[in-house]
């Protein structure tokens, strides 16, 4: 196996010893190595952040020959999509990929910047974490990485080459942080680390939107724990590079996917669920490649989507033209950009359509299914204590304010935040008739961003496939006549508004099956409005779309009882599409005790999910509603 070194001791040590050439020893002046080391669902809870209470002295040391971005943003507040926007350089919305999870065919000419880099020379080899929403994904990977497995690593490149290394750490996944039962995590995290690493329930400091209980205290200091475990991972990392002598010659960047994988963080479009550390440091080879000192900070608003044409630009790689980021280094780099965007779409089973956009100071969230919590019930997730705690507490009024809007039953349609005033996003200022102006800025700046990508998602997912026919999404969307968007947006923009309802009737018997689906989510959100359009609601149960039919079902059902919608629910179940049965069976679960008819059906269902999910990962979210909704026939139903 040989190695990269860089220095002129090092060459001296392995020529004496193996009498290997010093010019294959040396690599191109101008490819830096690159190496990304990314930590899971975690937001900037680093001792270099300014986090007193975090153990992480290997993250710290590090950050104090790096350069520290202060405003780094993922474009999803959850993984898969945010990776295939890092992957690919283009926004999962763009692409037709942004829920978790999917299979959605991409144009031939988009290739990842792993593969970018490969074809100009480079070693690119990846240790875990692919996920990319892509259909054909294994041959996706295999033309990107040189190398792409658990085992793999810089020192099975070729002799000479540059490299491109991603490790991803997963100490810090909410599985961890989060899901795990306490013995496991006690088991794999805390017991492996020192006694004083170990962080203490008792001064664990709380975020403002939790509580302060026994179980907060131990779920933040679990978080906290993670962290710890991760530095460790980092630091190790680390001294391999100084250990091959490769550090003098690697540009290194340390960020996190997306924000914590709590409550309250993962999967929201807050700070705490997008905001990520971005940590990049630059040795003195490559210093005329940085933005600022060693230790210095650099505010320039940063997202995922930039990073692929960085890796290009500080390649010296040429950037394709379809990216849709800017790169923030080397010679490729562009303007400052203004605003970085966001987006929210299925996740698991839950169901949901928000975006939203940031500029250094406020972050406007506009929320397309206002009727839906923020915290709604989730398989995965709910298998934190602390998380049924939370949900119990909000049920029961003893959340506290800080908790009251993350946590209820519905939210807001507009959402404005004062990150610097407020930057735990705590006090929702959309109505403040003082921030008028801002609200319509952003306001208007999220819609043109909205028109500029096309975003697909506006389709209900069933039919984004289905009208792309023989193109891919990311093309039909950008065929004159195929995919209306402004007008499907128009229909997208109606749900929350008082005065809609009108339109909404009458949308129903629209041409295009996306308008039609957006006026049942209107009426869905507005049940009052609902009982207005009975009729129009009843013919849409015979929709050709399942999903206007499913979402019309819902609206009926929200308002009393029908046989005819359950009926309708009842058939999708078993649909040959699989995104159909996830829809029919999040729209039981959240009817609850309406849909007790079905209750026999819905077990049946359920247990050919748990049969059916090695075939089609999807019948796991098929199966975490359906249980989800068992538990709840099951607890009112008791005797």
């Amino acid at each position: 196996m040989t190695f990269f070194p860089v220095g002129p001791a090092v060459r001296l040590l392995f020529a004496i010893a193996g009498g290997i050439a010093a010019s294959a020893l040396t690599h191109a002046a101008d490819q830096p190595n690159i190496l990304w080391l990314t930590l899971e669902d975690m937001s900037p809870n680093l001792g270099c952040y300014g986090d007193s209470f975090a153990r992480t002295p290997n993250i710290d040391a590090f950050a104090r020959d790096a350069v520290r971005y202060t405003h780094a943003f993922a474009p999803a507040p959850v993984c898969s999509p945010a990776r295939a926007c890092l992957i690919t350089g283009v926004y999962a919305t763009s692409l037709g990929n942004p829920h978790l999870r999917c299979s959605i065919p991409i144009p031939a000419e988009f290739k990842g910047y792993a593969e970018h880099l490969r074809d100009a020379g480079y070693f690119t080899s990846n240790n875990a974490k692919t996920d990319y929403n892509l259909k054909d994904e294994q041959a996706f990977i295999k033309r990107a990485w040189s190398r792409n497995g658990a085992n793999v690593h810089w020192r099975q490149r070729e002799r000479g080459q540059p490299f491109m290394s991603v490790f991803n750490f997963s100490e810090t996944h909410q599985s961890r942080s989060s899901a795990w039962p306490q013995q496991q995590f006690e088991r794999e995290i805390r017991s492996k680390l020192p006694p004083a690493d170990r962080a203490d329930p008792a001064r664990v400091p709380l975020p403002g939107f939790y509580p302060d209980t026994p179980l907060a205290r131990q779920a933040m200091a679990r978080y906290y724990d993670c962290i710890a475990a991760v530095d460790r991972r980092v630091g190790a990392a680390l001294r391999e590079l100084e250990t091959d002598g490769l550090a003098d010659d690697t540009i290194v960047f340390v960020y996190s996917d997306h924000g914590m994988g709590m409550p309250g963080g993962k999967r929201l479009l807050r700070d705490s669920g997008l905001h990520v550390p971005l940590l990049i440091r630059f040795p003195a080879k490559w210093r005329h490649l940085a933005p600022a000192a060693a230790g210095a900070t650099v505010d320039r608003l940063v997202s995922f989507v930039d990073f692929a044409p960085t890796l290009l630009s500080l390649a010296g790689i040429p950037i394709p033209r379809h990216m849709q980021g800017t790169a923030f280094l080397g010679p490729g780099s562009g303007p400052e950009r203004e605003f970085v965007f966001a987006a929210r779409d299925r996740v698991d089973e839950a169901i949901d359509t928000a975006r939203s956009v940031r500029d250094r100071r406020w972050l406007y969230i506009r929320n397309y299914r206002p009727h839906l919590s923020w915290a709604p019930p989730e398989g995965y997730s709910d298998a934190s204590p602390f998380r049924r705690e939370l949900l119990e507490l909000a049920r029961t009024g003893r959340a506290g304010t800080g908790a009251t809007a993350w946590l209820a039953a519905t939210r807001a349609t507009e959402e404005l935040y004062d990150t610097v005033a407020d930057p735990q996003q705590l006090n929702n200022l959309a109505g403040d008739a003082r921030h008028r102006a801002t609200l319509e800025r952003l306001r208007t700046r999220l819609q043109e961003w909205l028109a500029e990508v096309r975003d697909i998602a506006f389709l209900p997912e069933p039919d984004a496939l289905s009208r792309s026919g023989a193109l891919t999404p990311y093309e039909m969307a950008r065929r004159p006549g195929v995919y209306p968007f402004e007008r499907v947006l128009a229909a997208a923009e109606r749900v929350g508004a008082a005065d809609a309802a009108g339109a909404q009737r009458k949308a129903l018997g629209d041409g295009d099956p996306a308008v039609r689906y957006w006026s049942a989510v209107g009426l869905r959100a507005n049940p009052t409005a609902a009982k207005t359009a009975r009729a129009e609601l009843e013919r849409a149960l015979r929709d050709a779309s399942a999903s206007v039919a499913v979402e019309a079902a819902g609206a009926l059902l929200a308002m009393e009882p029908h046989p005819a919608a359950l009926s309708r629910l009842e058939a999708d179940l078993n649909s040959a599409d699989t995104t159909v049965v996830v829809h029919a069976a999040r729209t039981l679960e959240l009817l609850g005790t309406r849909a007790q008819p079905l209750a026999e059906k819905v077990r049946a269902r359920a247990k050919q999910a748990v049969a059916n999910d090695e075939r089609d990962y999807r019948e796991l979210f098929v199966r975490f509603a359906l249980e989800g909704l068992l538990e709840t026939l099951d607890t009112k139903h008791a005797p």
